[in-house]
């Protein structure tokens, strides 16, 4: 009882540390005149993916890169057959062609990089330096192209994701507090969900990496769906596509990639198995749903749930 109390405690730490650590670090940017397609891109982006940087390396250090590295991995699933499912389902969403030839390209690139990572078994520091190098190239080369284009659709979908977070109204000092207070509590949060997932694992017979696939990953991938579902709700479903790719190009080139910075990580065989395909094949799913008509339909999105459904029942099967 006390290690899903743990895990209770964890996810409910992760929520609220990830919201208060993106709404304090944004408002600060605010303060201090960052352009909203800056914060948008960059800030929310890291901000919504603190959970799954702060639980994998929490794992990692505990020794157990099953949930280290099926926590990216879930996650980046997650992100397309449930956020993605939940916000088409909600109301049809378009696509911004221009941004999803080019954050597209960089989540398929990105994807094959993680896919080798993983069929190799091992990934190293040279590995990690490697995958967060490329989103630092990414995320500059994004940002000196919008800022010469000036205005373009792209920008304004990603200022438009800024604007999913709520202005406190509180001034440079109460918002870096924030900020802090938030990390503190999703790195309490962390430690609290990977030291019960472990027990529970132990308990239940099951891997480490199926509680990472499952459990810890929905969990550390609460902030997309809100920011998701925010966003669709004010008529913005771009800005819900924008934050799934988004995020999952975050969490394998910054989160895989810091963590295996930090700590290299031996992948389970079973992640190289099975959910490295249901990983290449979420991401040609999403591509392939978002480049029909440059919109994801509800029916889409049905079918999205419904293989999610269907995914998590060979896992706990």
């Amino acid at each position: 009882m006390t290690d899903y109390l743990l895990i209770a405690l964890g996810l409910i730490g992760l929520v609220i540390g990830g919201e208060l650590l993106v709404r304090g670090a944004v408002t600060a940017a605010r303060r201090f005149g960052i352009s909203p397609m800056v914060i948008g891109l960059t800030l929310v982006g890291f901000g919504t993916s603190s959970p799954e940087l702060v639980t994998s390396l929490q794992a990692a250090f505990a020794g157990a890169p099953g949930i280290a590295v099926g926590n990216v991995v879930g996650s980046n699933i997650g992100n397309t057959l449930l956020i993605l499912g939940v916000a088409a389902a909600l109301a049809p969403i378009a696509v911004n062609p221009a941004a999803l030839r080019r954050d597209g390209s960089v989540l398929v690139l990105a994807t094959l990089l993680c896919a080798a990572a993983i069929l190799w078994g091992h990934v190293g520091r040279l590995a990690g330096l490697g995958l967060f190098a490329s989103l630092v190239a990414y995320l500059a080369f994004t940002l000196i192209t919008e800022a010469r284009a000036g205005g373009s659709a792209a920008s304004e979908m990603y200022a438009a994701e800024a604007d999913t977070v709520p202005e406190p109204g509180t001034s440079l000092g109460l918002a870096l507090l924030m900020a802090f207070g938030g990390l503190v509590i999703t790195i309490f949060g962390a430690r609290f969900l990977v030291e019960g997932a472990v027990n529970v694992a132990t308990v239940l017979g099951l891997s480490e990496a199926v509680i990472g696939l499952t459990i810890v990953a929905i969990g550390t991938s609460l902030p997309e769906l809100v920011t998701s579902v925010i966003a669709v709700r004010k008529g913005e479903g771009e800005v819900a596509l924008g934050n799934v790719i988004g995020s999952n190009i975050f969490n394998i080139l910054g989160i895989l990639g810091i963590t295996a910075i930090v700590h290299p990580l031996e992948v389970p065989e079973e992640i190289a198995r099975l959910d490295v395909w249901v990983l290449c094949g979420t991401t040609a799913l999403l591509l392939l749903f978002a480049r029909s008509g440059w919109r994801v339909a509800r029916r889409e999105g049905l079918v999205l749930l419904a293989l999610y459904a269907a995914y998590l029942w060979v896992l706990l099967s």
